[in-house]
């Protein structure tokens, strides 16, 4: 490891809308079509101690602090450095599966790469500070108890990392337990990553690239080891082998994904492991991942000008255009039969109703239910500027558009605390209820 070292690390991965695949990308070789957004979960690290603590029983563990402003929390946790078992020691927190996982997999990563002894870090202590773009939460009620109109200005007049609202009634003998509305962009899985890629990249594992530089980044192989430990840390936490391509956009960015197979992660399943937690580790980065992804992303902002007699080129790209209109409206119809044989609301017929009002609209080209679809998020890909159109419509509609963009940037590396440079990248016009 190199003896100068950033002391804070501030790593961002983004939320995703997943247009085409649904629910079977869960089974090779089907593939979707998922793009990566500009509402993005920030981890930041630093050192909890100025020097390395004495008192943590020669060197056995070292603490973890967690702190997650937009909730009002704070949680303690220790990290055994020889078994890289934790537990939080909050008495007023039930813990965070994610986070401990992106945590214990990251210093196993970082055990596994290394050969020098990296207790004197981590003796220092881990300071994890976990922020969320407004866009993943829902901030309807607020807008309501605010009396101001249900539309996209008024949600963009709330500061970054606004506040989550708390639950009125007590619960549990007066716990309050946060009110998490959220709007299906795959929080979880951008909030495990950039943990993730911030641990490994203030421990030193890998060296990652800033949003900056995305487009000529040259960290594949680092973002190779983000990817398979962040994959692993987020399927065990959620108890099962997901498809996984919430994670994957979040660490490459938009793209067409087929799914990895499961047995590359299995033997990082259950607690009671025969082997120590650095060599399933180990294994699993050595392991020869088979998902695919393919580069993709929506054009930038694209205006087309339809005339009674096209030219050659025109008339190719038109007619690639409403093939893909076509192909959309083909796969909602599927998708709503999949869900009535399965008893499933996939595209309810609420949802139903707005989509097909939002294809009717001047200048949209697509609208669907992303991922699995239910009552979340909708998304709309909109031709030229006519994204205020949309807006007001959806608005008419009682219903409250994001500020979310397709931004093809996956996890990187930020240059300072997200909370005094707030990133806003546009890149094109996936829109989202």
């Amino acid at each position: 490891m190199s003896g100068e070292r950033t002391m804070v690390v501030a790593a961002s991965a983004p939320g995703k809308v997943l247009m085409t695949g649904g629910y079977l990308i869960l089974e090779r070789p089907n593939s979707g079509l998922v793009l990566s957004t500009n509402a993005r979960f920030y981890a930041i690290v630093k050192p909890l101690f100025e020097e390395p603590k004495s008192d943590s029983c020669a060197g056995a563990w070292t603490d973890v602090k967690l702190t997650s402003p937009q909730l009002s929390r704070e949680g303690m946790y220790k990290l055994d450095l020889e078994n890289l078992t934790i537990q939080c020691v909050s008495s007023s927190e039930t813990g965070n599966p994610f986070v401990e996982y992106a945590v214990q997999y990251s210093v196993a990563a970082a055990q596994a790469a290394f050969d020098k002894n990296m207790k004197d870090l981590l003796l220092q202590g881990l300071g994890i500070t976990i922020l969320g773009c407004n866009d993943f939460y829902s901030y309807r009620n607020q807008i309501e108890e605010l009396g101001l109109p249900l539309t996209t200005e008024s949600l963009a007049n709330f500061p970054p990392f606004t506040s989550i609202t708390f639950n009125v009634e007590n619960v549990n003998g007066g716990n309050c337990k946060p009110e998490v509305a959220k709007t299906g962009l795959g929080s979880s899985a951008a909030m495990t990553t950039a943990v993730v890629a911030s641990v490994l990249h203030y421990l030193g594992v890998v060296k990652l690239s800033s949003s900056k530089d995305y487009q000529a980044r040259k960290d594949t192989a680092d973002l190779d080891v983000v990817h398979k430990i962040a994959q692993t840390a987020h399927c065990v936490a959620q108890g099962k082998i997901g498809s996984g391509f919430d994670v994957c956009s979040a660490v490459y960015g938009s793209q067409r994904y087929v799914r990895f197979s499961p047995e590359l992660i299995s033997s990082a399943q259950g607690a009671e492991r025969a082997v120590p937690l650095p060599e399933v580790i180990a294994g699993i980065l050595k392991g020869k991942w088979d998902h695919e992804k393919t580069e993709f992303s929506l054009p930038p902002l694209v205006t087309l000008w339809i005339e009674q007699a096209f030219e050659p080129n025109k008339e190719a790209v038109v007619n690639a255009l409403l093939g893909a209109k076509d192909a959309m409206l083909l796969i909602r119809s599927l998708m709503r039969k999949m869900g009535e044989a399965a008893g499933v609301p996939i595209e309810p017929e609420s949802q139903t109703r707005l989509l097909d009002a939002t294809m009717k609209l001047e200048g949209v080209m697509l609208a669907g239910v992303p991922g699995a679809g239910g009552f979340d998020a909708i998304f709309a890909v909109i031709l030229g500027d006519s994204s205020k159109n949309v807006t007001q419509v959806w608005s008419s509609l009682n219903v409250l558009a994001l500020l979310v963009r397709e931004y093809p940037c996956g996890v990187c590396v930020e240059s300072v605390d997200p909370r005094t440079n707030a990133v806003t990248s546009t890149v094109s016009s996936v829109h989202s209820q």
